[in-house]
């Protein structure tokens, strides 16, 4: 029976009376509390009464010790909607810490333990036996260490076993993830029993139930271009499941070609068919073996592999491993005249100047691997995320297509050689360095920034940053005024040491006349800039100062 009242937390309304039940005339007034209508549903307590808000709606109901006893029979009857029904309530009121130690005193605990350890409910009835036992749990009353072998064996095997309830084995996962920290030996066990790859599978499966509901679209229009700024925390949360989603790339990142699988065989020769698709496939009864193998070498030759007779053996190391495979294809099939444009234009090209498609391909994807930080541990504080990682479904793929494109189109500006890829491939990877320290809020702006970003600029930003280094790291020598040769203020003062602080001489020697005249050392010492300056500029920058002496 439910009675809902509205507290008043002034004066003597705030103090919660077990006697209004004695007023709505019911028997056994201990045997009922005070519980909070919304939220946690928190009973209450003398402990907590003081926190009644003004305006908090309340509800008198049977009392922790009641129905904890009431639900402890309700778990062991035979009956299975009244099981299912009273588990359900258990895992609610479990929350409540009041509740949650009137369960354990009874010795509830150890009864859903035989639940789970006998193994005879599965579904509905087994996740709340398990959201119940996480809840009663979190409150400490119980140490992790006290769990039975059988019980742990339970929870390892519903992680392991495929097409189990999606629930079950997320409650499953969470009890894990708690028993670890608690001691060695549990940590011991969980590593022993449940691998990585089937972790990495549950990931996998998140991720693409995800996928099923747009979570991608929801956090990109209701979080990411939410009206309200985004707390840190959220912020955390956006970049905990960015590195996931990226981290899911490493299995292929460490995976070597298999030269044996007909699958990777028939994608590698994908990107030949693709290529040169105009030009007729030598048919068995046209060429000999001899010469049909002839055409593919000089067809991978031209896609830029380094070892064109066998091409798998390009895809042997590992990282990049089957990630770069996986990419050309992408960039074949979504960006077909792109992917045709970038291999026929360097095929046409002398040798040396040809920038190879697929050994850029294989540098770039690990490139890309090392500046998003593809299969390293996700911070516990970092925020920093990739707004435009939200913004498209094959993030990776994507970016790779633009940075390919880019690569080619660094390479001619460059005017590259074969011995100068390192070099081109150094500038590619600063282009895109500095285009994502840009934060585009998508696909399409980092492709405009990046590409606006030529060797040229690169050059340009180069010199700038190594003018201003010099700027900062260069000593003043002095100043003063007058503008004798700096031949004669060498003779005129022979005691002077450039290195050193003593120039009072030398500036008693030299006033007089209406401008300043500075002197300051390059970085290395050796070089000596001076020049007029005007009244009030106190640190003019190296390059302002066109007279230098060595």
């Amino acid at each position: 029976m439910d009675r809902g009242t509205a507290a008043d937390a002034t004066g003597e309304a705030r103090r919660v009376r077990i006697d209004e039940a004695m007023e709505w005339n019911l028997g056994n007034a201990e045997h009922y509390a005070l519980q909070y209508v919304d939220g946690q549903q928190t009973y209450i307590t003398e402990s907590n009464r003081a926190e009644i808000k003004n305006g908090s709606i309340l509800r008198l109901t049977t009392s922790p010790d009641q129905e904890a006893e009431r639900l402890h029979s309700g778990i062991r009857s035979n009956n299975l909607d009244v099981k299912a029904d009273s588990l359900k309530k258990l895992a609610n009121l479990s929350r409540d810490i009041t509740f949650a130690q009137e369960f354990i005193n009874r010795n509830g605990l150890k009864q859903l333990f035989l639940i789970v350890e006998e193994g005879n409910d599965i579904g509905e009835i087994l996740a709340h036996t398990l959201k119940a036992f996480m809840e009663l749990m979190e409150h400490d009353f119980v140490s992790w260490e006290t769990l039975s072998r059988a019980f742990i064996g339970k929870i390892v095997g519903y992680v392991k076993t495929s097409g189990m309830d999606a629930s079950v084995q997320q409650l499953s996962l969470s009890i894990l993830e708690n028993m670890v920290p608690s001691s060695r030996p549990l940590f011991e066990l969980v590593k022993r029993e449940v691998t990585l790859d089937r972790l990495l599978t549950h990931l996998q499966d998140i991720m693409d139930y995800l996928g099923q509901r747009n979570i991608r679209q929801f956090i990109h229009k209701n979080i990411i271009h939410a009206s309200e700024p985004m707390g840190d925390e959220m912020a955390h949360y956006l970049y905990v499941l960015q590195s996931i989603t990226l981290n899911l790339l490493e299995q292929k990142m460490r995976t070597p070609m298999d030269p044996y699988s007909q699958e990777q065989r028939e994608r590698l020769q994908s990107l030949r068919h693709s290529a040169f698709e105009s030009e007729n496939e030598p048919s068995a009864g046209t060429f000999s073996t001899e010469r049909r193998r002839s055409v593919c070498v000089k067809e991978f030759r031209k896609l830029g592999f380094q070892n064109y007779s066998n091409p798998a053996e390009d895809l042997q190391h590992a990282p990049p491993g089957l990630l770069a495979l996986d990419n050309m294809v992408y960039f074949s099939r979504c960006c077909p005249s792109a992917y045709s444009r970038f291999v026929l234009e360097n095929s046409s090209r002398d040798d040396k100047h040809e920038c190879p498609f697929a050994r850029s391909s294989i540098q770039l994807t690990l490139a890309l691997c090392e500046i998003l930080h593809v299969g390293e541990p996700c911070s516990e504080t970092a925020q920093a995320f990739y707004l435009m990682f939200f913004g498209q479904d094959h993030f990776f793929e994507e970016l790779f297509c633009i940075c390919i494109q880019l690569q080619n189109k660094t390479w001619k500006e460059m005017r590259a050689t074969q011995e100068d890829f390192d070099k081109v491939l150094q500038v590619v990877r600063e282009q895109i360095t500095r285009t994502l320290s840009l934060k585009p809020t998508s696909l399409e702006l980092f492709k405009t920034r990046v590409n606006a970003l030529n060797y040229s600029e690169i050059l340009r930003l180069r010199q700038t940053e190594r003018m201003h280094q010099e700027e900062t790291l260069a000593v003043p020598v002095l100043g003063c005024r007058g503008s004798p040769p700096l031949c004669e203020l060498g003779s005129g003062v022979p005691d002077l040491s450039i290195r050193g602080g003593g120039l009072q001489s030398l500036l008693r020697a030299l006033q007089g006349g209406d401008k300043l005249w500075f002197c300051r050392l390059s970085p290395n010492h050796k070089v000596l800039h001076y020049g007029d300056v005007e009244p009030g500029v106190q640190s003019p920058p190296i390059e302002s100062l066109p007279e230098k002496s060595t």
